[in-house]
């Protein structure tokens, strides 16, 4: 038992748990600095490659099997996959995304070089590769990347609007790294310079998030963001089409702002299907308001299918169409080969659409430039500021009732307020059932609705101009400091 207790595998799966709680529902952002260190300690004691690898993955198993876990509401209650096929696949989706952990620590043991040097340097940098290619394989997930935990409360959360979600991985992975040395060496000379680092690192992430990167533009204007509470398991029910509907109807009419926001795919129907009279009905409504509407629902365009807000109102009719589509939900990969997952086992509503495109424009509604995003999109920073500097205000429109009471909205609605925090401007999301929020320039929620509650959220929101650093350098800044990092590891160990 004691040697089960003390054995590395478990530490770093524990250690992965424990990072969980850095992330919102929980917030506790000191926890994944030293859940890294944690892992970092154990690294630094393999005695090969190979266990450095084991030790990463056991750490990402932790991580993903309890930050992720979700997934397996998604696939059973409202996929109705069997519970024993949905947990399964929920392990090997949470092992799938624990590959890039254990490559980090393979990786980085192969560094011949001593134990300060690969944690101070080389840890900190590859374990930030990993999160970054992440991102990108697949399709990307990064979700559950080690920065989005320090949004908005951390001091290192100061350094968003210049690096990132990466760039404060980076950070709280050198945080982490410096620590452990400090553990190690104590108050010798190199524990008090790896203190005085440390500190210097928090005290100046604390010192950025007092910049003003972006000016207001115009005058503060009235949104409404809409929540119908439509259960997942009624949203594509034919017989509760006119409810649903008819709800959406009357939050929008009871509200005078001039901006008014339905959630993703809010009338589950073809954007044709939609009756004349009902569009008439909400298009005057905003016209009466002297704004516009965005509405969510499918779009049919010569025999493709697209995720789509479209605008009504004031303005021209716009629309912007999803792009970053979601694999075997939206997509299905390698149609040939794997079709019949979405049309035999699981059950999943326009489970085949078309990307609308990564160049769309703004939307010009409400006397503001509005960046759409759709879902998870807001999980890729380096695809939201496309739109910028032009947009002055995000929105996310997301239907996140699949994942039921879970922690899924909450960590989803953090992936919002570091997009905030990137890229200088108010964030807006319009959930089915939540989080349904109004998030400032610098990340903060400044008002939500509750959960699984149907509500309107009215606010007075500010647009935004000018451009934050990580707006025209992207993840490029954080990739140098990656290499640079590398780079002197390298020549330090052949000194």
């Amino acid at each position: 038992m004691k040697k089960l207790i003390t054995s590395p595998y478990l530490i770093a799966l524990l250690a992965g748990v424990v990072a969980v709680f850095g992330f919102a529902p929980f917030g506790i952002f000191p926890l994944p600095v030293f859940s890294l260190a944690v892992l970092f300690w154990l690294w630094s004691r393999a005695e090969r490659p190979a266990q450095a690898a084991w030790l990463g993955f056991a750490f990402g198993l932790g991580l993903f099997c309890a930050g992720i876990g979700w997934i397996y509401v998604a696939l059973h209650i409202y996929g109705y996959m069997h519970p024993l096929l949905a947990g399964l696949a929920t392990a090997l989706f949470a092992a799938v995304n624990a590959t890039l952990p254990a490559l980090a620590g393979y990786v980085q043991a192969k560094f011949r070089a001593p134990a300060n040097l690969r944690i101070l340097l080389i840890m900190p940098a590859i374990w930030t590769l990993a999160e970054w290619l992440r991102g990108l394989l697949f399709t990307g997930f990064p979700w559950l990347s080690m920065g989005y935990s320090q949004v908005p409360t951390s001091p290192l959360a100061g350094y968003a609007p210049l690096l990132g979600v990466f760039g404060v991985s980076l950070i709280l992975a050198a945080s982490a790294g410096l620590l452990l040395v400090l553990w190690n060496v104590r108050w010798s000379k190199p524990g008090k310079l790896s203190a005085a680092t440390l500190s210097g690192l928090w005290i100046c992430g604390a010192a950025l998030s007092l910049v003003g990167w972006t000016q207001p533009l115009g005058e503060p204007l009235k949104v409404s963001l809409l929540q119908g509470n439509i259960a997942q398991d009624a949203k594509f029910d034919e017989e509760r089409l006119i409810d649903t509907l008819e709800t959406y109807r009357r939050l929008a009419e009871g509200t005078d702002a001039r901006l008014i926001v339905l959630p993703e795919t809010a009338l589950p129907l073809l954007r044709d299907n939609v009756p004349d009279t009902y569009e008439f009905i909400l298009g005057n409504h905003a016209r009466r308001n002297g704004g516009d509407i965005l509405i969510g629902a499918f779009e049919k365009e010569d025999g493709n299918y697209y995720n789509s807000i479209y605008s009504l109102g004031s303005s021209d009719t716009q629309h912007y169409r999803k792009n970053h589509l979601v694999p075997f939900g939206e997509f299905i990969p390698l149609r040939s080969v794997l079709g019949w997952l979405i049309n035999e086992v699981l059950q999943i509503p326009m489970g085949d659409q078309t990307r609308g495109g990564a160049d769309q424009p703004p939307l010009n509604v409400a006397g503001q430039k509005v960046a759409i995003n759709i879902c998870y999109e807001d999980a890729f920073g380096e695809e939201i500021i496309h739109a910028l500097p032009e947009a002055t205000l995000l929105v996310n429109v997301t239907n996140d009732a699949w994942y039921g009471e879970s922690h899924a909205a909450m960590q989803h609605n953090q992936l919002s307020q570091m997009r905030a925090l990137e890229t200088g401007r108010m964030a807006l999301r319009a959930t089915n059932t939540g989080v349904t929020s109004v998030i400032d320039k610098d990340g903060r929620i400044l008002d939500m609705l509750p959960q699984f509650e149907e509500g309107v959220l009215t606010a007075e929101v500010q647009g935004y101009e000018g451009s934050t650093p990580y707006v025209w350098w992207g993840n490029a800044a954080m990739l140098l400091l990656v290499a640079g990092m590398l780079f002197v590891a390298w020549r330090l160990r052949r000194r």
